[in-house]
């Protein structure tokens, strides 16, 4: 590319040159024109030392991994396919985990699909949302128009229904289970083999270690994808109800708004304990390389611009295809930085090297950080950017969750340390010293390699067969009802009450549920196993299985006879289920009737529902279900569960939010629990859940800190005000 030139003002390289500020390393590149001119057809080779300077090795391996890029809209899909990309993901207008994204309508995605086949690419659907009862038919409707009209090359999915519901579809297309789906260990990714799934996105927090226990375990009918780049969460994915549980916006249904990111305090300490640097593994993809059942490299931000889009695929294409050539390695890291992320980490990727995401000294927003502002008045500000200002670049003055943060659109190219003057609006008066982030820019160069792909997306006239009559006369066949069941209520503990033989707890039509533990397992006599409800964890990491394993066959050997899987992957675990009663939890987020069918197939006899759904779903479930169905009344229910630490808070003691609300948080094994100090109570609508067709209720007992303030007020979830 050329670069940007403007009378009497210096050159800057193109597409931007953003100078970062003095805390990090000051560099200039120039990424390559377009992707395709630029490919290395070298072989692709691997180490695993962590210092890519001193890794001298060279292995050529047989393969080169996809590069998976994100697209928000079909400028960011345009920009993908520029820089290199062999495949991007996406989402539509429903049913997406990014629905505050702009997406796509299947009209412009079935002409977007056309091209990327003729170009050689592949596209992705993200269908990765929970599905509520009353959106199964719309859903089965939208895959039976992708399959007819678009033909993408797989479907991303959480919820287990799409399953069932792309089967009834007669979608051709593969099926791979998002991060959100939560296959975390080995024996998962046989389930999911079972289940027909083609590929496993794996989670972000998996080590190197655990990444070569599951592909070494990986069946040969999965691959495997992992991401590379991008945003991190604080919690699991597919274990946050944070925002959900805080206003009913999900995070499982792609409404999150970040909670994790805002300021909390503890005994006068603030900071933003759970806001999340970027996963960056750019350094490290010689050791990725190592990995054949790695497929796929994901790099994450369906909401960033196509200037992130272009840059960060530009990058990791360099580092795929030359991981022998340190000057190409220095170029792509240089391209990486002007990728307007925030500051990378390794995360837990390497556990002798694992780094906190967290930075309480450093900012999380999104965006490159440029500057901060300077005196104001009248609504005016000074500012002096650290790098280059080009016209249209798009800033934003302060964090989001700021009440005073506001979007600036840069009128004039200033130079780095010029004068550029920031208007606010009225009522809106940021501190002195406020940060300001560049958060997209669209330089002319970049705009007009997207125009020349946007000339042959126009020139594609895909067939559209599908008739609007024809799909909305569609409608999926509902799994049949199953019958009536004895009610039962579970209390659930880590320990039992009074002793060994726990005899409070034990009454007629109460069943004593304990979490899986070997103090639980070897403390009890086993003339109570087969009475106990045995719960296991909403995550087992891939380091951790052969250990959940044998202390699941010692529960079975004593007696155990009812078992709660809290991932439905978990099913792998009891091959015979001879005489068992195995249970989906409510940490599966289960919410619809072909999710239950899938469930059905795995060999679960009954379902405790997710605790996310409204009045209405909730009541309607029942009536739909396949198998018996159950539902947490009353309890605490954590709001995340994290397999990072507290950092710089203290368990024992509680924390709050910006508007008073107090939290506390509780490790057990290696996962860090956050509770709200409030707990969840349904019971008063007990009568109408028996009456709904509900046969198991579910307390789940935990204990706060005991200097905390007893709770005030309990929550009903979203009972009232339904899921978004």
């Amino acid at each position: 590319m050329s670069r940007i030139k403007n009378e009497n003002k210096p050159e800057t390289s193109s597409p931007g040159t953003p100078k970062k500020g003095p805390a990090v390393r000051r560099r200039q590149a120039k990424p390559p024109a377009d992707s395709r001119d630029h490919t290395s057809n070298q072989p692709v080779n691997a180490n695993p030392e962590y210092d890519p300077e001193a890794d001298t090795d060279v292995i050529n391996l047989s393969f080169k991994p996809e590069l998976l890029a994100p697209a928000g809209d079909m400028q960011c899909a345009l920009a993908a396919f520029a820089a290199g990309a062999d495949a991007v993901y996406l989402g539509l207008k429903h049913f997406s985990a990014r629905m505050l994204a702009e997406n796509f309508s299947t009209t412009d995605l079935a002409r977007l699909a056309e091209l990327a086949h003729q170009e050689g690419r592949k596209i992705y659907v993200a269908m990765n949302t929970l599905v509520k009862p009353d959106e199964t038919a719309s859903a089965y409707r939208l895959i039976r128009r992708l399959a007819l009209d678009v033909k993408p090359d797989a479907l991303i999915i959480q919820d287990p229904g799409i399953i069932s519901l792309a089967r009834q579809a007669d979608f051709r297309g593969e099926i791979h289970l998002s991060t959100l789906a939560n296959v975390t260990h080995q024996k998962a990714l046989e389930t999911a083999a079972d289940l027909g799934a083609s590929r496993v996105i794996v989670p972000r927090e998996l080590s190197i270690d655990e990444l070569r226990l599951m592909n070494d375990a990986c069946p040969q009918k999965v691959e495997l994808e992992m991401f590379v780049h991008g945003a991190l969460c604080y919690c699991v994915s597919g274990r946050c109800w944070w925002s959900s549980y805080m206003g009913g916006k999900s995070g499982l249904r792609g409404r999150c708004v970040q909670p994790c990111r805002r300021v909390y305090t503890q005994k006068g300490k603030k900071g933003r304990f759970f806001s999340c640097l970027d996963l960056s593994l750019d350094a490290l993809v010689k050791t990725i390389l190592r990995l054949p059942r790695v497929v796929s490299w994901k790099i994450e931000g369906r909401r960033k611009g196509p200037h992130y889009v272009y840059y960060a695929t530009t990058a990791y294409r360099i580092l795929r295809d030359n991981p022998n050539d340190s000057k190409a390695r220095k170029e792509a890291l240089n391209i990486l930085e002007m990728s307007l992320g925030r500051p990378g980490t390794k995360s837990l990727f390497l556990p002798q090297h694992a780094e906190s995401p967290v930075s309480l000294d450093g900012q999380t927003s999104s965006g490159l950080l440029c500057g901060k502002l300077g005196k104001g008045l009248g609504g005016k500000y000074e500012f002096k950017p650290r790098l280059p200002l080009l016209p249209n670049d798009y800033m934003r003055v302060g964090y989001e969750d700021e009440t005073w943060h506001h979007m600036v659109s840069v009128t004039k190219w200033v130079p780095e340390g010029g004068n550029y003057t920031i208007t606010m609006p009225r009522g809106k008066n940021p501190p002195p010293g406020a940060p300001v982030f560049l958060i997209d820019r669209k330089e002319k160069e970049l705009m007009e390699l997207i125009s020349s792909w946007d000339k042959r997306l126009k020139a594609v006239n895909p067939a559209m067969p599908s008739r609007d009559a024809d799909i909305a006369a569609l409608s999926p066949k509902d799994p049949l009802p199953a019958p009536q069941a004895r009610k039962l209520e579970i209390i659930v503990r880590s320990s039992l009450p009074h002793g060994r033989d726990g005899k409070a707890g034990l009454k007629p039509g109460r069943v004593q549920g304990l979490w899986l533990s070997p103090r639980a397992v070897d403390g009890i006599s086993q003339t109570l196993f087969d009475r106990l409800s045995w719960w296991l964890p909403p995550v087992i990491w891939p380091d951790e299985e052969d250990s959940w394993a044998r202390l699941i066959n010692r529960a079975l050997r004593n007696g155990g006879r009812h078992f709660v899987c809290n991932s439905p992957w978990q099913a792998a675990y009891f091959k015979d289920r001879k005489g068992l009663a195995l249970t989906a939890g409510p940490f599966c987020n289960i919410a619809n009737p072909h999710s239950l069918g899938i469930l059905a197939e795995l060999g679960f006899n009954s379902a405790i529902i997710s605790p996310e759904l409204g009045e209405a779903d909730i009541l309607d479930l029942p009536a739909q279900s396949p198998m018996p169905l159950g539902i947490v009344v009353s309890g605490y229910f954590p709001v995340g569960i994290s397999r990072h630490s507290l950092s710089a808070l203290k368990i024992k003691d509680g924390f709050q939010s910006p508007k008073g609300e107090e939290f506390w948080a509780k490790q057990y094994g290696r996962n860090l629990w956050i509770y709200p100090a409030w707990p969840l109570d349904l019971s008063e609508h007990r009568a109408r859940l028996e009456q709904a067709g509900y046969t198991t209720f579910v307390e789940l007992t935990d204990y706060p800190p005991k200097d905390m303030a007893e709770a005030k007020r309990t929550s009903e979830f979203n009972w009232k005000i339904d899921v978004l």
